[in-house]
């Protein structure tokens, strides 16, 4: 049977990109956040996964404000990335399962969420960002199934329902008979606005409310509309739903191994955070 090691979450700025690609992982600016990966790739060499689900949403690569689901599956053999206008380097593509797609899709259907399945799909820098931190100058050692989440065209999903779709997707994955080491990443945020009277807000004692309650009390953060994340964390801080997916997915006893916070990343608050999926089960229903 899959076997879900963990989760990693973490932020997916496109400035990233282009520190990556100018090589300034040691400068003053940048150091403190590519730092907070050292421990990722610790934790990756000790886990070996073979599968990363990775929660995300699209920046309008393949979704735009006329046609916007609010929860898409790739189903894919391939993922390809293209140039977005971020001045990043157009990514190399990463293989896909298609046969584990279809199990989560079918399970999800089943657990009476809605979603677009997506046999052709394209991944943008909410994935490849991720994926090069995670594993800097090498071939990704895993394959994919990418999850997009609206988090631009309200009304959006709630964080209650977001934890709902991880713990579907976490379902799915356990029950799939195949011998797999899979780990689940969330990607996005912390709290930024880009745009409008608060563009640059930051608001860190909200960041490290929502990471404390996260590994042992993710229930506790869906007492938060979409509408107060919007408040608390900026316009843009409602990628936090992916976080929240991705916690969902952990459903054995969940432990934080591994935090990093820094600000500012860009104008957003950089954040990564590594969650172990233990033994204890809770396995809840959504």
């Amino acid at each position: 049977m899959a076997k879900i090691v963990g989760g990693v979450a973490t932020t997916h700025v496109p400035s990233i990109g282009k520190a990556i690609a100018d090589k300034k992982e040691n400068d003053p600016y940048w150091q403190p956040f590519f730092r907070g990966f050292d421990y990722v790739h610790d934790w990756l060499a000790r886990q070996k996964p073979d599968i990363a689900v990775v929660f995300y949403n699209d920046h309008g690569l393949n979704f735009f404000l006329d046609k916007l689901p609010t929860f898409a599956v790739g189903a894919a053999g391939e993922y390809r990335n293209q140039d977005e206008g971020w001045g990043i380097p157009v990514s190399r593509s990463i293989a896909g399962d298609p046969a584990l797609s279809w199990h989560v899709i079918n399970a999800l259907v089943n657990d009476e969420f809605d979603i677009t399945m997506c046999q052709d799909m394209l991944i943008d820098h909410a994935v490849t960002i991720p994926m090069t931190l995670m594993w800097p100058g090498e071939k990704w050692p895993v394959k994919i199934v990418p999850i997009s989440i609206n988090t631009v065209q309200h009304p959006l999903p709630s964080l209650k329902r977001c934890l709902a779709l991880g713990r579907s997707v976490g379902r799915a994955i356990e029950s799939y008979p195949q011998d797999l080491r899979v780990m689940v990443v969330g990607t996005g945020g912390l709290s930024h606005q880009l745009d409008g009277k608060r563009a640059g807000f930051i608001n860190k004692e909200f960041d490290q409310l929502c990471m404390d309650k996260l590994s042992g009390e993710p229930d506790t953060l869906t007492r938060y509309t979409v509408h107060d994340v919007v408040a608390e964390a900026g316009a843009q801080g409602v990628e936090f739903l992916n976080w929240m997916a991705m916690r969902g997915a952990l459903l054995g006893q969940v432990t934080e191994l591994h935090r990093n916070y820094h600000i500012p990343i860009s104008n957003t608050a950089a954040a990564t955070v590594v969650l172990e999926n233990g033994e204890g089960a809770e396995r809840r229903a959504a």
